[in-house]
């Protein structure tokens, strides 16, 4: 499978998501910020963690407005496969591919650790391999992680099946990690082709790591 990883000054995860979907057996290609256009053959598009552009006006915000962004607004609306991940879903944010938008935790301190995550709609190609309800154990890395959603927005989410991850205790018990909306760490578009969450799924691929759990998330698209 053909994998393109999207890089921006400031990107730090870049990478990592290299390193795990080769691991799968991916062919992967990192694409700099200043190309226009996407390579043909590219089958799944990740948008990876870090701080584009030091997030120095807001969290993916001027990423957004990146020379590659018009392909990658192209590449979605053909329904190619695109996954954000941390800053990769803020940008999508930022660029209107996902609805909502992220704030500061209510913490307001930076956040990394490990956290458990329940698996709330499987049915799409990113969480195809797991269970509904199956809790995961994934480690988190963000200062503007907490998801905003109006309750319109929220209940078209719920009804649409585009809420994916929602945070929860060890026994699948919903808890407020971030301030996030509804616990909400990660949802998808009406089409189930764009796909964004704040957990780092390429940081839990080895035992050595503390979580192999990331696996089958990442492995879902290769199905």
């Amino acid at each position: 499978m053909k994998i393109s990883v999207l890089q921006f000054p400031g990107t730090n995860c870049e990478y990592d998501t290299k390193y795990a979907f080769e691991q799968l057996g991916c062919d992967v290609e990192i694409i700099w910020h200043k190309e226009t256009n996407i390579p043909d053959n590219t089958e799944l598009l990740v948008i990876p963690g870090g701080f584009s552009y030091g997030d120095y006006l807001r969290s993916g915000a001027i990423a957004r407005f990146a020379t590659i962004m018009e392909s990658v607004q192209a590449y979605a609306a053909k329904g190619g496969k695109v996954l954000g991940i941390c800053n990769g879903f803020q940008i999508l944010l930022e660029a209107g591919l996902l609805p909502g938008a992220m704030k500061r935790n209510d913490s307001l301190h930076f956040i990394s650790k490990f956290h458990t995550l329940k698996v709330v709609d499987n049915d799409n190609a990113f969480l195809s391999l797991l269970k509904k309800d199956e809790v995961l154990n994934i480690p988190v890395a963000h200062h503007d992680g907490n998801y905003y959603i109006d309750s319109n927005g929220l209940k078209e989410l719920e009804e649409n099946g585009q809420i994916l991850l929602k945070y929860c205790d060890k026994d699948g018990n919903l808890v407020n990690m971030n301030g996030s909306v509804s616990n909400i760490a990660g949802i998808c578009n009406k089409e189930k082709n764009v796909f964004g969450l704040m957990p780092h799924p390429e940081r839990a691929i080895e035992k050595l790591l503390g979580s192999t759990d990331g696996i089958n998330m990442l492995k879902g698209f290769l199905q």
